[in-house]
């Protein structure tokens, strides 16, 4: 049997193999530990993926998008794990498995507890650390970055220093955190006001951001064809986060990726409609040298990932059709 590569595949390989990554390790998985949230109504639970073996393991917060839960984001959560993360998954109250209904009085700041989830998973570290069999002693707490897909880039984004016009309080809060030093922000929403659709405007009135206090360092990640109902104008409102925000930014465009970007939120799940292994793949292995780049664990592998796809995009073949990288 004729044995045919495609040049995304091979380009893909390429990347892998120009930009180094620890070694693969095998991964347990913790859930749910229960964290006591008084005034939430209910307590939050959590899964915890880790390695089992290494140390000083830096940490990451991963939110899911609106309605998924801490099963999501296997293609992502369970790669980072495997190279030497532990990655802290909440299951936020607009989860579906809660079924949190439309009149409850908590949701018009549904956007404010998911972020207050965030932070219990930090001041729960201790008891999150000892849930898992073999990780005591094993967490660099001073190396956590926050990730999120979606109305989870909005809740990884409020860490970094992003400010939501809260519909109640009329006001802008600042709820970064000191403690996270680095963000993953994937298809996350743009401006608010003009540029959502009427039915956003309406139905998610926490989708008005500013992104002038967003200093943190953060990787944002768009499709270029993540054209979402959301806004009126279509996919580059994904990369407002990049744009619009200050400090030490990069944007990872994904060529013809929708707003799974090719199917990160889980393995043959409903939500993907763009599925696509190799644009995974790229991600996987970009946002890890992203990760380990920004939290001071090492900077070959996020120099090796750049150049290998600058070099193909100058080409104008291979990686270039999967993605291009740029930087503030």
């Amino acid at each position: 049997m004729e044995n045919s590569v495609t040049a995304s595949e091979a380009s893909a390989a390429s990347i892998a193999s120009a930009a180094p990554t620890p070694t693969l390790t095998p991964v347990v998985s913790v859930k749910p530990v229960v964290l006591e949230a008084p005034g939430r109504g209910e307590d939050l639970q959590v899964r915890i993926s880790a390695p089992v073996s290494g140390d000083g393991l830096p940490i990451v917060l991963l939110s899911h998008g609106f309605g998924s839960s801490f099963d999501g984001y296997g293609p992502l959560a369970d790669f980072w794990a495997a190279h030497g993360f532990v990655v802290v998954q909440p299951t936020h109250l607009d989860s579906r498995r809660v079924g949190l209904a439309q009149d409850d009085p908590r949701t018009p700041r549904i956007w404010r507890y998911r972020v207050e989830d965030m932070k219990r998973v930090l001041d729960g570290l201790d008891l999150l650390e000892a849930a898992v069999p073999g990780l005591g002693g094993r967490l660099d707490r001073s190396r956590v970055a926050a990730a999120g897909h979606s109305f989870g880039g909005q809740t990884a984004g409020n860490l970094l220093g992003l400010r939501v016009l809260d519909p109640v309080s009329k006001e802008e809060a600042d709820l970064s955190d000191a403690r996270i030093k680095a963000g993953v922000l994937l298809a996350t929403a743009g401006k608010g006001g003009a540029d959502l659709t009427p039915f956003a405007a309406e139905h998610f009135p926490f989708m008005n951001p500013s992104f002038a206090n967003m200093a943190t360092p953060a990787l944002v990640v768009a499709g270029d064809r993540d054209d979402s109902p959301l806004s009126v104008r279509g996919p580059d409102w994904l990369a407002d986060p990049y744009f619009l925000s200050p400090g030490d930014k990069s944007l990872l465009t994904l060529f013809g990726a929708e707003h799974s970007l090719g199917g990160i939120a889980g393995h043959d799940v409903r939500e993907t409609t763009d599925e696509n292994p190799e644009r995974v793949a790229l991600l996987q292995r970009v946002t890890l040298a992203y990760l380990r780049h920004a939290l001071g664990v090492e900077d070959d592998s996020w120099r090796a990932v750049r150049a290998e796809l600058a070099e193909r995009q100058e080409e104008g073949e291979g990686a270039a059709l999967l993605g291009r990288i740029e930087s503030k």
